[in-house]
C-alpha cells in the first residue's frame, strides 16, 4: 500500500471516529444542556416529577416566610417563597442556611424536586447582575468620595 493511502485512511479513520464520539457525546448531552427552568417552562414540562432540576427566575416580593423547626434534635431555619417569572410562580420550600445575596426581588435558582405544585430545594444559588459590588467595598467608594 502507499503512503498516501495510508494518511488517507488513517485520516478518514480518524474524522469517522471523531464523529462517532461527537455524536454519543451530545446524545449523552441532550438533557443537561439547559441550566435551569423558569416556572412557565417547568409548570409545562409533564416529565419532571420526582426527577432532581433547576429552577429560576426572581424571588416574588414579600413572598418569605422563614421559621425554626426542630429535626433530629438541631433547630433548622425553614424558610419558604415564591419564585416567578412575572407568568407564572412556584412556591419554594427550603431547609438551611440562604446565601447572603439572597433577597425578594432578586434573580435566584434553586436545585430540587417537584412535586404536586411544590419545589423542594436542596440548594439555593443567589444571582447577581454584572454590576455587583460587595457591602465592604461599596461602603470603602461612598466613603472614598466623600
Amino acid at each position: 500500500m502507499k503512503p498516501k493511502t495510508k494518511r488517507l485512511i488513517t485520516l478518514s479513520s480518524s474524522l469517522f471516529l471523531f464523529g462517532v464520539g461527537c455524536i454519543i457525546l451530545f446524545y449523552n448531552l441532550r438533557g443537561n444542556l439547559v441550566f435551569f427552568y423558569s416556572p412557565t417552562e417547568l409548570l409545562e414540562k409533564s416529565d419532571v416529577n420526582s426527577q432532581k432540576v433547576r429552577l429560576g427566575g426572581m424571588v416574588k416580593k414579600e413572598s418569605i416566610f422563614k421559621e425554626m423547626v426542630l429535626q433530629d434534635n438541631f433547630k433548622i431555619q425553614k424558610i419558604t417563597f415564591v419564585i416567578t417569572d412575572f407568568e407564572n410562580e412556584i412556591q419554594v420550600n427550603y431547609k438551611g442556611i440562604l446565601p447572603d445575596l439572597f433577597k425578594e426581588g432578586q434573580g435566584v435558582v434553586v436545585e430540587g424536586n417537584y412535586e404536586d405544585n411544590l419545589f423542594n430545594a436542596i440548594n439555593v444559588l443567589a444571582k447577581h447582575d454584572e454590576n455587583y459590588m460587595p457591602p465592604e467595598l461599596k461602603d470603602l467608594n461612598l466613603e472614598a468620595s466623600n
